[in-house]
């Protein structure tokens, strides 16, 4: 077993995993998760900048994560950024900032890695079950974008598309600064519209209604999974591979569209920094579902994270090898 640490830095959130692991087999024994809500992708799709008060939140998060990092022993790190960093003319400064506080350079990925890391995560203990049936496609639905896989023990085709929770409830439903609690009919149609349009996009690449199984990865995902399952707190061992039937993802996700910010901030499963977007991450999974036919979403833990722990243990083993 490899002890690695991979941080997951996205538009919403930003996350740490350290884990001992087989390269062989991708088997993990986590030694600590945890997830900060930072909204690093603040005001992103607007000035097409990383916000200081955004950049500050992101920056306290690493130097805590560094310290767990250090305390644990993790023989590599890798730090992986996505969609905001992606799109911000000023990420030079966030750079900066991850190599003063970890000491390595964070990686700039292209939607296209961020979907064969999620893959990897996601699929790696799926693929020799013989009640999953195959291809699967897996949805990593984030803040600021959301990526398509579909394969089988490996990925065939892969789209990133720029639809995530944050930029959807950044685009159509802040009016003057404020969030519309709940949005108007108006506002969900113009949401609706530019899912429909990415989903186009990506099956121009990705054969999504060729899949048998959906795989559904991210917060959103997994939020949507907890309330279904009525939990009295965010259990992940509960969700963890948990199947969640259309009719359920449909009804949910016409709740938190039509509830006000107090009702869903009362739902205990509900992350304090994911009550304002939860109803357009909702509108994707259920655009989604309704595109390919899905009668249920397979809801994994393991995700993007996982594939990044997966691959950097990999590579420390070819090191050694080498050497």
């Amino acid at each position: 077993m490899t002890r690695v640490a991979g941080i997951d830095c996205g538009t919403n959130s930003i996350r740490l995993l350290v884990a001992d692991c087989d390269p062989a087999t991708g088997e993990l024994v986590e030694l600590d998760r945890r997830m900060t809500i930072v909204r690093l992708g603040q005001g992103v799709d607007k000035t097409g900048r990383l916000a200081p008060e955004a950049l500050e939140r992101t920056f306290a998060a690493c130097r805590e994560y560094a310290e767990v990092i250090k305390e644990l022993g993790a023989e590599r790190l890798r730090f992986v950024a996505t969609s905001a960093s992606r799109d911000a003319e000023n990420r030079d400064e966030f750079v900066r900032g991850v190599v003063d506080i970890l000491g390595v350079e964070p990686e700039v990925i292209s939607g296209d890695q961020e979907a064969e890391f999620s893959f990897t995560g996601a699929t790696k203990e799926l693929v020799g079950t013989d009640h999953m049936d195959k291809p699967f496609l897996v949805v990593d639905i984030g803040g600021g974008s959301t990526e398509f896989v579909v394969g089988e023990e490996h990925v065939r085709a892969a789209r990133s598309v720029d639809v995530g929770c944050v930029r959807m409830t950044e685009r159509h439903l802040v009016v003057d600064g404020v969030v519309t609690d709940p949005p108007t009919e108006a506002q969900v149609a113009a949401i609706r519209a530019d899912i429909e349009a990415a989903l186009d996009l990506a099956e121009q690449t990705v054969p999504l209604r060729e899949a048998r199984t959906l795989v559904g990865l991210a917060g959103s995902v997994t939020t949507i999974a907890g309330i279904a399952l009525d939990l009295p707190e965010y259990l992940s061992s509960e969700i963890h591979h948990s199947r969640i039937p259309y009719a359920q993802v449909r009804e949910i996700t016409e709740r938190m569209l039509t509830t006000t910010h107090a009702e869903r901030a009362a739902i205990p499963v509900l992350h304090p920094g994911r009550v304002d977007v939860i109803g357009a991450g909702a509108l994707v999974l259920l655009a989604i579902m309704d595109r390919i036919g899905a009668e249920e979403v397979v809801v994994s833990e393991h995700d993007i994270l996982d594939g990044i722990a997966i691959k950097t243990a990999e590579e420390v083993e070819t090191d050694k090898q080498r050497s």
